[in-house]
This record gives C-alpha cells, structure tokens and sequence, in this order.
C-alpha cells in the first residue's frame, strides 16, 4: 500500500499541529478529503430544504439519494435497505423500540457481554421492557472471545433476536458473522451485528455475511458523523413504522423519527470517492463498486496487520501488560488493530496521561465496553489503555508508540 497517497487524501496529514501519533481512531476517525469537500459543497451551494424543483433543491435531493444507492452497491444489498440515522447509538435505539412493540412473553432474547452498551443496552430493555426472556451469551474469561458453541446452547424454538458484534471495541478480533447468521436463521430467529468496530477495518459484503440488520458509525469510516443501518429482507416491513405517520409506506423513513442531517447525508457517500480514488492509484479497481470495496479493504487490513503484529506482541510479551484479546488473529478473521491492554503495577489513566507527554495521542476508560470488562476480570471503573489504528496509520507512528510505551511501562 502507498502510504503517502493515502495520507495525501487526509487533509490533517498536512496541519502542522498535527505531530503527535494518533491512535483514538476507534473514537472516530479522521475524514477524507472527499468528504470535507462534499460537505463544504453542501454548505455553499445546497444548503436549503431538498427535493423541491428549484435546482439547488433537486441538487441537494439527488445527492442525498445517491449516497444511499452508492453505499448499497458498496455492501452488497438494495438501497430501499439503507437507512441514515444520527449515530449508530441513536438508530438502535430506535430499532429496539420498534422490536418491542412486537417482542412477547416467552420469546427468547439473546444478548452478548462483549457488545458496546449502545448496542446491547438498548436490545436488553427492549426485551425486558415486551416482558421476553433476556439470555447472555457469555465470552471466554481468560481473552474475551465469542464461541459459536456458547451460541449453540443458548438457540431455541423461542429464540427471536440475537444480537452481536463483528468485532468488540476492546478485544478486536472479528467474529464469523456468516457462520453465526447462518445459525441464528436456521433457528427461525433474525441477527442483528454491530458492525462499529469492524467497518473502519473494511467494508462488508452484506450479501454474504446475511444479517437482518447491520448497523456502523460512518465517522469511523472516514467520513460524516452519522450513523449507517441496513435493514434486509423485508424486516423493516414487518416493524412498526417509528416515523411520522404519512411516511409509513416509505422504507427508508419507517426507523426515522426526526428528519434526516440533509449536508450530511448529502456528503455520506464521498467517502466512496476516496475508496475508488485508492483503488485506481493501486490498480485493484473491481468490475462493480461490491468487488471495489472488497479489494480496497484487504489491502487496508494486509496494511494494518503488518503495524500491529509487533505492537500485539510486544505487549503480550511485556511481564506488567495483560493484553486484552487474542495477540494474533484467530482462523482466517481480522484481528482489528484496536489493541487494548490492563497495565497491572500502574493505573491506566496515569499510563494514558505518560503517554500523552510522550506525543501519544490516546486514552483510557471503559470506552462503553463494561460489561467486556467484566466478563474478563477487570474493574470497568479503572478502565484500560486502548491504541486504535487504520490503513493511515505510519510505521513511525507505531514505533514511536511502543518506545513510548517501553518508557512509560
């Protein structure tokens, strides 16, 4: 991968205020040129009520249209399937008070304990609140990890609504979201995947992998602070419309309450620009925009493997770290570069603000992850250091990264 075409396309590479080594991508991510300048386009020229006949209006209209049908083609489903939302938080909230209201005493819910809250918090009162038996299917307490036997025992004939993660925000390694829809369908039940921390990573063929429901942050993909939703096969037809009452027979405004962020839906796909701009520059451009983004991720994730192998083993070696996830990838999955790790003589706050000194640009806490936390042994309160990275991430970055840590340690 050409690592200075890609920081080309990130306009923070080029601020002078910006030396210090980022690693709180898992935070958000830093936008792509093409969106701040689709966003900046929207602003100055379209910035009015969209879909009237005026042009700027058809213009902001037609914009907003295209970014669903461009993120379509790029996962793989319909775009009467994509949805935009404020935050990912915010669009499951919403799905989970639409599955509510058809939930019923004696239908079975099952959560994970390595979800993110937002996700599995809003599920668990949805279940308890419809009077449905609440499962959880429980990680490995010695590195955190999702077995598909744990699932197994927990599926029945009850068994509605399965929620889970394609990658957790702090253990990092991918789940195998085929093999678990696969088993969640055969069960007559509907999947629902939180794909957070896995999309930065690399754009899923949803097609593929089939959940009912995939659900990722678009400002942890390079690009608008909004949230991304795909509903499939005909669910949100069989869910009560949570919108105004006139825009029930309209599929992607049946899970919107509010009115959409018009620039930022607008600007949602520009994203894709940056995706084929580095698909032409590497000359692994695909015969449809699915098989694009296919390419482009597995060159991002070869990037993004060759920089955490030594910061993982670094710290699975160090004799004060316990390492917090696999220190290689499991099978043929991604192990996300979201690396976090329990310093056992020393807070992980103080360990964080050392590595600030040092021009880390990190954090430590929880980061929504408690129960995570929990299931492995560890004080939510007290938290843990999380280093997240992408594809623009430099090898210098980490190098500094783990002399900063070997003198912080």
């Amino acid at each position: 991968m050409d690592l200075d075409f890609v920081r080309s396309q990130f306009p923070v590479f080029d601020s002078a205020t910006n030396s210090d080594a980022f690693f709180e991508n898992a935070g958000g991510s830093y936008a792509c040129r093409q969106t701040i300048d689709a966003l900046t386009t929207y602003y100055t020229h379209t910035k009015v009520q969209p879909y009237a006949e005026y042009a700027a209006s058809a213009a902001a209209g037609t914009a907003m249209d295209l970014s669903r049908r461009r993120w379509a083609a790029a996962l793989g489903v319909e775009a009467s399937e994509v949805q935009f939302g404020p935050s990912t938080s915010m669009n499951t909230y919403v799905l989970a008070n639409a599955f509510r209201e058809v939930l019923s005493p004696g239908d079975e819910i099952i959560v994970t304990n390595q979800d993110h809250e937002a996700n599995t918090g809003a599920i668990r009162r949805a279940a308890e609140a419809a009077g449905a038996t609440l499962l959880e299917w429980r990680t490995d307490p010695t590195n955190g990890l999702l077995d598909a036997s744990g699932l197994a025992n927990l599926l029945t004939n009850n068994t509605r609504l399965v929620t889970f993660p394609h990658c957790s925000n702090i253990v990092g390694q991918e789940n195998d979201v085929k093999t678990l829809t696969a088993m969640i369908h055969e069960a007559g039940a509907r999947a629902i995947v939180d794909g957070v921390s896995y999309a930065p990573h690399g754009f899923p063929d949803l097609s593929d992998l089939d959940p009912d429901v995939y659900l990722f942050s678009l400002y942890k993909t390079y690009s608008v602070h909004q949230g991304l939703m795909v509903v499939r096969r005909g669910l949100i037809n069989d869910l009560p419309n949570q919108g105004h009452f006139f825009n029930g027979e309209l599929a992607n405004k049946r899970l919107t309450p509010a009115g959409p962020d018009h620039a930022q839906e607008a600007a949602a796909g520009a994203v894709l620009d940056y995706v084929e701009a580095f698909a032409r520059h590497h000359d692994i451009e695909g015969a449809t925009p699915r098989a694009t983004a296919a390419a482009v991720s597995d060159l991002w994730q070869t990037a993004e493997n060759r920089l955490s192998g030594p910061v993982l083993g670094w710290l699975d070696a160090h004799p004060r770290v316990r390492l917090i996830g696999p220190p290689e990838p499991v099978g043929r999955l991604h192990r996300a570069p979201t690396i976090a790790f329990s310093p056992t003589d020393k807070p992980p706050q103080e360990v964080a603000t050392d590595l600030v000194a040092r021009g880390i640009q990190i954090s430590a806490g929880h980061y929504y992850g408690y129960r995570v936390l929990e299931g492995v042994g560890l004080d939510p309160n007290r938290g843990v250091v999380r280093a997240s990275f992408v594809h623009y991430t430099s090898p210098s970055d980490t190098e500094t990264l783990i002399d900063a840590l070997d003198s912080t340690l």
